[in-house]
Parts: structure tokens; C-alpha cells; sequence
């Protein structure tokens, strides 16, 4: 018979074994609740990736037919223009587990920003005074002209009167010097003293940077980029251009040199019919996975080669530094 002192003993007993039993439970059900959500976590991280990779495929499937189409077209005719089956954007098409987009665009229709120094390091005068009456159609001012060619050429003197070289940028909070090379992406424009983020998007669609020294699409040319060929071309001449350029182009050089609009006016810099650099934008998503590629891709006697090929985030279309150039 148990004394009265053991039964109250014996009951906390049992309540510390109960105790602990739920204890281990509790640790057991969140132990296996945590090793199930990094299990969901890794299945879907794996997945991600999966998709990512597989919409990078799609991407470059993109791209290759891009260069199918425009060694087809080198084929076919001699003069590029915007009614060309390259022009074409390709809307979205499903494909097994996604869509795929994408769009071919003309590089030569812009000026090439390094054709503003030759491969010697010189200046090129005719293409400086063409981007100075760019700058000004823009409403932009023509001393930032003075400032890329510093950012350009070789040397470290700074062109009078409102040129820049190190001096300027290495005063600044984050000090660096200047390139003194050609450019090799858009995007360091925004380094080059006074080229905002303001004047950088009013440049934007008439610009471009190309690897070689190139000609201009008169094709595919905005108006801007024509009216800024000859400094006595005015806006209502160029509409003349533009309007009987139509979807279909100037098929001959001569058809557009010898135009009333360009009567008796020679211009400074080389133009032309056909175009060699096209840029290829293509979009894809897989499930969750994404892929946004950017392609350079150049036409030439050996067939339609990949200049260089960019992966960025699919909502980003031009990267830019997001803080402010020197002023």
C-alpha cells in the first residue's frame, strides 16, 4: 500500500513524462516542417533554374533565327530598309512551357558615337561636325561634343573650350579617368561630363556604338539623324525625304543624293543604302524562369556573326547607371 507522501511524487513524475514526450514531438514536427519547406524551397530554386536555362536556350534559338533571316535578306536584295522581314517584330509565341518575342533592329540608323575618333586617334572633323548639329537638333548643348571626343581620343589634352579629361573626373566624390578608347556600350555616355540622364534619353534613338567605323542608314534613319547631315537641310526638306522614302526606301544611293530636297548639297559623311550591324532584343519565359538577350550581330561576307551577346533581367532594356554624371 503506498504511502500518502508517494502519491503525489509519483503524479509529477508521470506530468514531467508527458511533458517531455510532447516536447519531442514539437521538436520532431518542426524539425520535419522546417526539412520539408527547404525541401519545397530547393525543388522550386532547382526549378527556377531550370526554366531560366531553358528560356536561354530558347533565346539563342531566337537569335540564330534572326541571322537565318538576315543572311536570307542579304540574299534577296541590296538595300535594307524597314519593310524588310527583318523589321518585323516577332509577337509572342508559345512555345512548350512559355512564350518567346523578340525584334531585329537597324544599328546603322543611328550614328556611331566612336566614328567621332579614327583608328588612328584622330578626330574625325566631318563626323564631329555632324554630331555637333545632332546635339543642337536635340536642343542639346554642341559643347558636350568637345567632352566625348576627350572621353575618345588617345591624348590627355583638353579640347578648347569645353573639353574634359582626368583632371575633371578624378575631382569627383568617386574619382575615375577617362576612357581615352572607343566606347563599347552606350551606357558610358552617362560617365562623360554633362551627359545626364535627360540628355542620354534624348540621344538614345539616334545614337549607337559600333565596333568598327560605319555608314548611315539613310533607310532607317530618324529624322533627326538626316536633318543633321547637312547644316542647310531644314525640317520641312526632311519630311520631303522621309515622306518619299516611304516603307519601301531609296533602292539607290543616287535616288536619294540626287533628291530636290539635297539639291546642290554635299554631304560631310558617308551614307548608305544597306546596313551591316543589327541589334537582336529577344524575350523569353519558361514557367517562372526568364531570359532577356541582347545580340549584335554583324552582316558581312562570311555570313551573320555574334559581335557579343548579353544576358540581362527581362524588364531591363538598356542598362544605365542610375546615378547622375559629372556635370
Amino acid at each position: 500500500m503506498n504511502r500518502p507522501c508517494d502519491i503525489p511524487t509519483l503524479a509529477c513524475q508521470r506530468g514531467v513524462a508527458l511533458v517531455t514526450a510532447l516536447l519531442v514531438v514539437s521538436l520532431v514536427t518542426i524539425a520535419a516542417v522546417a526539412m520539408a519547406t527547404r525541401q519545397q524551397i530547393d525543388v522550386r530554386r532547382a526549378a527556377n533554374l531550370l526554366h531560366g536555362e531553358q528560356a536561354y536556350a530558347y533565346a539563342v534559338s531566337a537569335e540564330s533565327w534572326a541571322r537565318v533571316v538576315l543572311r536570307r535578306d542579304a540574299q534577296e536584295n541590296e538595300y535594307d530598309t524597314l519593310e524588310d522581314d527583318w523589321a518585323t517584330a516577332l509577337p509572342p509565341i508559345a512555345v512548350e512551357g512559355g512564350l518567346v518575342s523578340g525584334k531585329v533592329e537597324d544599328r546603322q540608323g543611328r550614328f556611331n558615337l566612336n566614328n567621332l575618333v579614327t583608328e588612328k586617334g584622330e578626330v574625325s572633323e566631318p563626323d564631329l561636325k555632324f554630331f555637333i548639329r545632332l546635339l543642337e537638333n536635340l536642343g542639346l548643348e554642341q559643347e558636350l561634343a568637345d567632352r566625348l571626343v576627350d572621353w575618345l581620343d588617345r591624348d590627355i589634352d583638353v579640347r578648347f573650350p569645353e573639353g574634359a579629361e582626368d583632371q575633371e573626373y578624378l575631382l569627383l566624390e568617386q574619382p575615375y579617368r577617362a576612357a581615352n578608347r572607343p566606347m563599347s556600350d552606350i551606357s558610358e555616355l552617362r560617365l562623360v561630363k554633362g551627359f545626364n540622364r535627360e540628355a542620354v534619353e534624348l540621344l538614345l534613338p539616334h545614337v549607337t556604338v559600333l565596333p568598327a567605323s560605319t555608314t548611315i542608314n539613310i533607310n532607317t534613319a530618324s529624322g533627326a539623324v538626316l536633318q543633321a547631315l547637312h547644316p542647310e537641310l531644314g525640317s520641312a526638306d526632311v519630311e520631303l525625304l522621309i515622306e518619299d522614302r516611304g516603307d519601301a526606301g531609296y533602292q539607290d544611293l543616287g535616288d536619294f543624293l540626287d533628291h530636290d530636297a539635297l539639291a546642290g548639297l554635299e554631304l560631310d559623311i558617308p551614307v548608305d543604302v544597306r546596313s551591316d550591324y543589327f541589334r537582336v532584343l529577344t524575350d523569353v519565359q519558361i514557367g517562372q524562369g526568364q531570359a532577356r538577350l541582347e545580340s549584335l550581330l554583324v552582316r558581312g561576307e562570311n555570313g551573320v556573326q555574334v559581335v557579343y551577346r548579353v544576358r540581362t533581367p527581362l524588364r531591363v532594356v538598356t542598362a544605365l547607371p542610375t546615378g547622375d554624371a559629372v556635370d
